[in-house]
């Protein structure tokens, strides 16, 4: 099974996968290196370290209250929004489980809007 991108999937529709941090999150700090490796390994996919205090003006309305925080999306469907364990390896289960192109987008009005904002912005 391939870590990366199935063929079958556009470019347009590639997953985002963002980390919801704050700077001063001794976890968030921690868990950035394991993120950043799985960028690498998964070059098709994008990649967004959101620090929720310096973006406050795009993650607002949603107030984010554990860390770390992760929104998996496709263009502005929210596939999954949640707290994780800062572990790689939960990390790459989840982008995993979330590549086929018909995973169902998740009933959270709030986070397909964050999704669509993060798209525009990165």
């Amino acid at each position: 099974m391939s870590l990366n991108q199935p063929a079958n999937v556009p470019d347009n529709a590639a997953l985002l996968v963002a980390c919801l941090c704050a700077q001063w999150c001794n976890t968030c700090n921690d868990y950035r290196a394991p993120f950043e490796q799985l960028q690498a390994e998964f070059p098709t996919l994008k990649f967004v370290w959101v620090d929720i205090e310096d973006e406050a003006d795009l993650v607002d309305p949603i107030e984010v209250e554990n860390f770390p925080t992760l929104l998996l999306a496709r263009q502005s469907d929210a596939l999954f929004f949640g707290t994780v364990t800062p572990h790689l390896e939960t990390l790459k289960r989840l982008i995993q489980s979330h590549l086929a192109p018909d995973t169902r987008p998740i009933e959270q009005e709030q986070a397909g809007d964050l999704a669509r904002r993060l798209q525009e912005r990165f």
